[in-house]
């Protein structure tokens, strides 16, 4: 018997493989580190490379109210897992 219902997770369980991730860091140097901690990182994972590259381009983009000269205060890494026996 399940101990919980779908529709009450936050998360949909995982179904399929996800082998393409980001992972979200900040850059050495940003004042967040003291906040977050050196070594904080959110990944984010996707079904496909087509997938993922798509939501890094929205995640990285410039949006619409960028002040001129602003820089992303966000470093972004793709990463693979190839190995799918781990679920992160």
């Amino acid at each position: 018997m399940q101990i919980y219902h779908t529709h009450n997770l936050r998360k949909v369980p995982l179904t399929t493989p996800k082998p393409y991730g980001i992972r979200v860091s900040l850059w050495p140097g940003d004042p967040f580190r003291k906040l977050l901690g050196a070594d904080w990182n959110r990944l984010h994972w996707y079904a496909s490379g087509d997938e993922r590259d798509r939501a890094l381009a929205e995640m990285s983009r410039k949006h619409e109210y960028s002040r001129a000269g602003d820089r992303p205060a966000l470093a972004f890494e793709k990463i693979e897992r190839l190995d799918q026996s781990k679920r992160l």
